[in-house]
């Protein structure tokens, strides 16, 4: 499992598993129903990306996301 402490982590994660799915960015907007330049700012770790959106990207693509707390770790 891979920690995410910032966006331009969940924007790679993003990023590769959208390329091993053999998608392109434009095939995932339309999947996913947002925009192109929404994937684009996503991938590149854009902070003011909305997070319900990024959550939506990320489960088109089957990523699930969780959160712990520290002591959990």
């Amino acid at each position: 499992m891979d920690t995410v402490s910032d966006t331009n982590t969940l924007g790679m994660l993003i990023r590769a598993e959208r390329k091993s799915q053999s998608l392109t960015q434009e095939q995932l907007a339309g999947i996913a129903g947002v925009g192109v330049r929404f994937v684009r700012e996503l991938e590149a770790g854009k902070e003011s990306c909305q997070l319900g959106r990024a959550l939506q990207v990320a489960q088109t693509l089957g990523l699930v996301l969780s959160v712990s707390t520290r002591r959990e770790r």
